[in-house]
C-alpha cells in the first residue's frame, strides 16, 4: 500500500512540476503597437511592423522567449491619423494592459504622449521627432538619435563636401506635418552657425501628385543642395518633378527615406543623386548585428535583402527585448514599472552594431547621438560616405 501511494505522489509531484513549467514558459509580455500600415507612406509602417514582429518571433523561437516569457505583439493600423493613434494607445493602456507600447508617427507620437505619462506605459516612438523628448519626457523613448542630429549630419557634409565660392545654398523640401516641420527650426539654427545658407522651404501635403511648383521654386532660389523630409514615395515624385524642370541638385534626406518599394519605384530615377542620413549598420560593415539581420532575412523571407525600414523595425524590438531582459535581471519581473525602470539604466547598451550604442537616464531618453552619412544607389543597396561621428562633437570623415 505504501508503495502505491508512493507512486500516485511521485506521479502528482510531476504533474505539478510540469505544470508549473508550462505555466513559466507561457507567461506572456504584452506589446501594443500602433503602426501606419493602409495611410499615406504606409510602406514604412508595414515594414516595421514586418521587422518588429519578426524579431520577437525569432525571440520566441529562437530564443526561448525572455527568461521563459513570450512576447506577444497586438498590431493596430492607425492609417497615419491621430485620433486613431490615440484611441489605439488608450486601448492598450485600459483594456489590453500592455507591458510595453510602440507609436509611430510625430504626429501620433506627440498626441498620444499624454496618455502615455498618465498609465505609464514605456513607450518607443518609431519616428525620431526631437518634440517628442521636449519635458516632459516620462515613458516615452527613441531608438536612436533624433532628427536634430539629422539636420547636423546633413549640413555638416554639406558643408564638407561644398565646392566653390560662398555658402552652401540649401533648400529644404518636406511635408506640411509635424514630421516634415521637425527640420526646418534646427537646419535654421545650425546652418547659421555652419555659415550655410538656407535659400527656401517649401512644404506640401502627403497626398501631393507632383512637385513641380516647389521644386521650380527652389531652382529660382539658387538651391544647390535639396534636404528632404518626406517618406520614399514623395522622393520618388520628387525626382520626377526634377527631371521635367531639368533641376539638378544634389538630394540628402534622413534615414526614412527608403523602404522596398521605393527602390520598384525608382527604377531609373534613383540614379546617382541621393544621400542620406543613416544612423546603423549596413551588410558591408560585417558586423554582429547584421549577422543576426541576416538570419532574419534568411528564416522569414518578409524581405529579400537588407531595408532602412525593416532595419529599424528589428531595431525597435531589439531595444524592447533588451528592456525586458534587463527588467527580469533587476527584479525578477517584467512590467511597465520594472521595464521603464529598466531603460532608465541602459548604459552604453551594445546591440552588435546593427545600431549606435543605446544609453537613457531619467533625463535623456534620446538612446545616441551618432550618425554617418550614406549613397543611397538604385540597385537597393547602401554605400558608406562617412565614419561615424557625433555631430557638433566629432570631426566628419569623407570615404573615398
Amino acid at each position: 500500500m505504501k508503495k502505491i501511494m508512493s507512486i500516485f505522489i511521485s506521479i502528482a509531484v510531476v504533474f505539478f512540476l510540469s505544470g508549473n513549467l508550462v505555466f513559466a514558459q507561457t507567461k506572456t509580455i504584452k506589446v501594443g503597437a500602433a503602426m501606419n500600415l493602409t495611410g499615406p507612406a504606409s510602406t514604412w509602417g508595414q515594414y516595421h511592423e514586418k521587422g518588429q514582429r519578426d524579431y520577437f518571433r525569432y525571440v520566441n523561437e529562437v530564443k526561448g522567449g525572455v527568461f521563459g516569457h513570450r512576447i506577444d505583439m497586438m498590431t493596430v493600423d492607425t492609417a497615419y491619423k491621430v485620433p486613431e493613434a490615440v484611441a489605439t494607445v488608450q486601448k492598450f493602456a485600459m483594456r489590453d494592459k500592455v507591458d510595453m507600447i510602440a507609436t509611430w508617427s510625430a504626429g501620433e507620437g506627440l498626441a498620444a504622449k499624454p496618455i502615455i505619462q498618465r498609465y505609464k506605459i514605456p513607450t518607443i516612438n518609431y519616428s525620431t521627432s526631437w518634440e517628442i523628448l521636449e519635458e516632459p519626457i516620462a515613458y516615452i523613448y527613441l531608438p536612436f538619435g533624433s532628427y536634430k542630429m539629422d539636420c547636423y549630419a546633413v549640413l555638416e557634409y554639406i558643408k564638407a563636401v561644398h565646392k566653390g565660392k560662398g555658402a552652401p545654398k540649401v533648400g529644404l523640401l518636406t511635408y506640411n506635418n509635424a514630421y516634415g516641420r521637425s527640420i526646418h527650426e534646427p537646419s535654421k539654427e545650425y546652418a547659421a552657425k555652419l555659415g550655410i545658407d538656407i535659400v527656401a522651404i517649401e512644404e506640401f501635403p502627403p497626398r501631393i501628385v507632383d512637385l513641380n511648383t516647389e521644386l521650380l521654386r527652389l531652382q529660382k532660389a539658387g538651391a544647390k543642395y535639396v534636404f528632404m523630409q518626406m517618406l520614399p514615395s514623395a522622393i520618388i515624385t520628387a525626382f520626377k518633378s526634377a527631371d521635367r524642370i531639368n533641376y539638378k541638385p544634389q538630394f540628402l534626406g534622413t534615414w526614412t527615406s527608403t523602404d522596398p518599394d521605393f527602390f520598384k519605384m525608382g527604377k531609373g530615377l534613383i540614379r546617382d543623386r541621393l544621400v542620406i542620413q543613416f544612423p546603423g549598420g549596413l551588410p558591408s560593415d560585417k558586423s554582429a548585428g547584421m549577422k543576426i539581420m541576416d538570419e532574419l532575412i534568411e528564416r522569414y523571407k518578409t524581405v529579400n535583402s537588407f531595408d532602412a525600414s525593416y532595419w529599424e523595425g528589428v531595431v525597435v524590438g531589439m531595444i524592447m527585448e533588451r528592456a525586458f531582459i534587463r527588467a527580469y535581471e533587476r527584479s525578477k519581473k517584467i512590467n511597465p514599472k520594472t521595464i521603464n525602470a529598466a531603460m532608465e539604466s541602459f548604459d552604453n547598451e551594445d546591440f552588435g552594431g546593427l545600431m549606435p550604442n543605446v544609453t537613457y537616464t531619467p533625463k535623456d531618453h534620446g538612446a545616441s547621438f551618432t550618425a554617418r552619412m550614406v549613397r543611397v544607389k538604385e540597385d537597393g543597396t547602401y554605400a558608406p560616405l562617412t565614419n561615424f561621428y557625433v555631430p557638433g562633437k566629432d570631426k566628419i570623415k569623407l570615404i573615398k
